[in-house]
């Protein structure tokens, strides 16, 4: 219990960095002019990152909210698990929302949350309107910082002795780790948007430049990234104009050279 107790405290220690944060973002004309029939009602589910669960997200769901989107949280609890049963609980949260809201939804995900959130898009492009990844170590996601490496192998090491609901060692080396590797590899059919930062600690930023996607950088910590509000004004444009059925044009989404 040791890892998962490290786990917390590295949460705990993160958000309260993170935190200071949020008066910046509070102040800023970004978070205070709202319009309140930008986002049409458009659905939006938010992933959180690695050791972090939906509060985790909840400022960023009253932003969207005051812009008349509908946020709804992934529901995953902590975000510790394995890797292929998260993405078939997000695709089942997506379904649901899709249906709620009457059409597409975008998804968008922070840290670990972005490259699941992205495995799903990849997965069910038909229900998908748009992808934000923040901080998504997206072309090798055991790139991120060593010390996060390791609290995950650690729980791997947990769920071989028998502990429920924690990454296994599956995800980490054999078929189901192929596989999803391949998955974010494949090209992406929806528009998507990533955002890095070089002062990232956690994510390095040259793993998060997503090539499939637009991607936009800005000055942010690896947590604090959804409280910054650079990246609120990188988003409010990209959300604006897909939450216009008739502007998301998934032929215009960029491929590789």
């Amino acid at each position: 219990m040791g890892v998962l107790d490290a786990v917390r405290a590295a949460t705990r220690e993160q958000v309260l960095v993170a935190m200071m944060d949020i008066p910046r973002l509070l102040r800023d004309p970004v978070w205070r002019a709202a319009d309140p029939d930008q986002g049409r009602g458009t659905g939006v589910l938010l992933v959180p990152g690695f050791g972090f669960g939906d509060a985790s997200l909840a400022l960023t769901a009253t932003w969207l909210r005051r812009r008349g989107y509908r946020p709804a949280p992934a529901r995953i609890g902590l975000n510790v698990g394995c890797t292929s049963e998260l993405v078939d609980r997000i695709e089942r949260r997506l379904r649901e929302h899709a249906e709620a809201t009457g059409g597409p939804v975008v998804l968008l995900g922070q840290s670990r949350g972005g490259w699941l959130a992205r495995l799903v898009a990849v997965r069910r492009p038909e229900l998908v309107r748009g992808l934000v990844m923040l901080a998504s170590p997206v072309l090798d996601p055991l790139g991120a910082h060593p010390s996060v490496v390791r609290v995950a192998r650690a729980l791997a090491r947990l769920s071989a002795a028998g502990l429920p609901g924690l990454l296994d060692g599956d995800c980490f080396a054999g078929p189901c780790f192929e596989e999803n590797i391949a998955a974010m590899a494949a090209p992406l059919e929806v528009p998507a948007v990533a955002v890095y930062s070089r002062e990232d600690r956690i994510a390095p930023w040259h793993l998060c430049q997503e090539p499939f996607a637009e991607c936009v950088e800005v000055s942010s910590t690896h947590t604090g990234m959804g409280l910054d509000p650079d990246v609120y004004r990188a988003l409010e444009p990209r959300l604006a104009r897909w939450a216009v059925p008739d502007r998301v044009t998934y032929a215009a989404v960029p491929t590789p050279a």
